[in-house]
């Protein structure tokens, strides 16, 4: 045997490899309208720019039937490549063997490629379609996935991690998608749950189908274990190379730059899209869409806790992260779910270099038996522990309404903002000026002749006295009132000059967030 006929060998192999668990089991996946492992891969990464990583490792387990049985890749693909030129690291499950069940060697694979992206400062991406562990290996498989449990929980916040649900994912294999930084789920292909609905009817007698129970829908719009979700895994995969785009390669470096736009930046229509009356229900998308570069928002649990918006766009080439109150829900109040939703996002940005802008339109806290049971001042606390503790730039603006402690928790200067602007029409107090009125003067309204003329007269007064922006920019609260067409401007200015902000905090091993 010479050279070429170990050469050819090898490629024999590697097509052997490649195939996965063959013909048959690829449509069969087909039918389901799910893409292949390799397939998936070509979508995400940059034509072309694939290097697979342990293609020959295979599993080593005797037991229950194994014995012998050809595991190519031992069911997951690992490897890294590029997206618009850049690297990224990344698994993807292979459901065409062994149903994607990770296993001892399915383990040391995917853990071998995340410490890679580590080592060389790059995201990394998990692409999931698996029956979970492999139960043949027994505690083995279990030990596997602490190990990748491990390396998700230790690299968070040092390298951009994102999961992507293309199949089942169920039991201890939804906690490394829950640890990572964003979850893509596929509309009727995919599905998270702990325990599935056969356990689920046993134990408990209900009965529900899995979509119902961890679909893509589910956990987008109720759970909130999901940020994004798609029709299709080609629009799924497109949108994780969309989020990318905005994301640094890890958090030593900032979030990528690009040229910035020629647009004007002053907004003449900002001062139609919020009406006067505070009252009055309007979309905070109008007013982002107004202020950021043309087409480059890109919002974060779009269809979960709507009344607060988040996401990531960019103003005159800079990606920044956007939270902003939505009176369109709630009257833009704050939640048990959008305090969540709110902080999570918040820290993210802050441990990749992303500056933090606020447009802030609150009326407070959301008052009830049932958030104030199921915690709300836990987890509204949350919204003051993760402003408080980032250091990357940090501005608000201040719509329309700041009241009580949801004006202080949204990124007020009292907890660390750098700059604080108003529109003249702003109103910042402790509550509203109805509510304030009925309070401070109910006495007097109550002795009065005429109460409601009173009431009016001392309603105005408060709000002349109190809820405008004027008292806190005295006190500096505020650093300017400002034109509302000349916001975006403002923030440009502000952006540019913090672009080299530095600002330390206490040594410590970590902070202790009220979870």
């Amino acid at each position: 045997m010479d050279i070429y006929e170990k050469i050819n060998e090898l490629y024999d192999r590697r097509r052997e490899v490649e195939l996965g668990g063959g013909d048959a089991k690829i449509d069969k996946q087909h039918e389901k309208g799910k893409l292949t492992a390799r397939e998936r891969i070509d979508i995400l990464v940059d034509p072309g720019s694939f290097v697979e990583l342990n293609p020959f490792i295979e599993h080593r387990c005797s037991d229950f039937g194994l014995n012998g049985v050809d595991g190519p890749g031992d069911g997951v693909v690992t490897g890294y490549g590029k997206v618009d030129g850049k690297p990224i690291y990344l698994f993807s499950q292979d459901f065409t063997v062994f149903g994607g069940a990770l296993g001892e060697m399915h383990a040391k694979k995917i853990s071998h490629v995340m410490d890679l992206a580590v080592k060389n400062g790059a995201p990394f991406i998990g692409l999931n379609d698996s029956g979970g562990a492999r139960i043949q290996e027994g505690v083995v498989s279990l030990d596997g996935y602490g190990h990748i449990f491990y390396r998700n929980s230790i690299y968070s916040g040092v390298i951009p991690q994102i999961s992507v649900i293309m199949g089942p994912c169920a039991g201890g294999a939804v906690y490394s998608p829950a640890i990572t930084d964003f979850v893509f789920m596929v509309d009727e292909t995919s599905q998270m749950f702990i325990t599935g609905p056969k356990v689920i009817e046993t134990v408990t007698g209900e009965k529900i189908s899995s979509e119902d129970l961890g679909g893509a829908k589910v956990h987008n719009t109720i759970s909130g274990n999901a940020h994004f979700r798609g029709k299709t895994e080609e629009e799924v995969l497109l949108e994780v190379r969309r989020l990318l785009s905005y994301l640094p390669q890890n958090n030593e470096e900032k979030p990528p730059r690009l040229e910035a736009s020629e647009e004007d930046d002053y907004r003449a229509d900002l001062t139609d899209l919020i009406p006067f009356d505070a009252l009055r229900p309007y979309d905070v998308r109008t007013v982002i869409n107004e202020i950021v570069d043309s087409g480059s928002f890109m919002e974060v649990q779009k269809e979960f806790a709507k009344n607060i918006v988040v996401g990531f766009a960019r103003i005159k080439g800079e990606v920044v992260g956007l939270i902003c109150n939505q009176p369109k829900f709630m009257a833009g109040g704050l939640d048990i779910d959008s305090s969540d939703k709110a902080s999570r996002f918040i820290r993210f940005c802050d441990s990749f270099n992303i500056p933090l802008i606020t447009f802030e339109d609150v009326t407070g806290f959301f008052p009830g038996i049932k958030q104030e049971h199921g915690g709300i001042i836990r987890h509204g606390a949350k919204i003051l522990y993760a402003y408080s503790e980032a250091t990357v730039p940090k501005m608000t603006v201040i719509l329309r309404k700041a009241y009580g402690g949801a004006y202080v928790a949204l990124n007020s200067k009292s907890i660390g903002a750098d700059l604080v602007f108003a529109w003249p029409n702003a109103e910042i107090a402790v509550m509203g000026p109805q509510g304030a009125a009925n309070i401070i003067f109910a006495r007097e309204i109550a002795a009065s002749d005429n109460p409601e003329e009173l009431r009016a007269r001392k309603i105005e007064e408060y709000r002349e006295k109190f809820a405008n922006p004027y008292v806190a920019a005295s006190r500096g609260m505020v650093d300017d009132v400002i034109d509302p067409r000349e916001t975006r401007i403002k923030l440009i200015q502000g952006l540019e000059m913090m672009r080299n902000k530095k600002e330390e905090r206490p040594a410590k091993k970590h902070g202790n967030i009220p979870l």
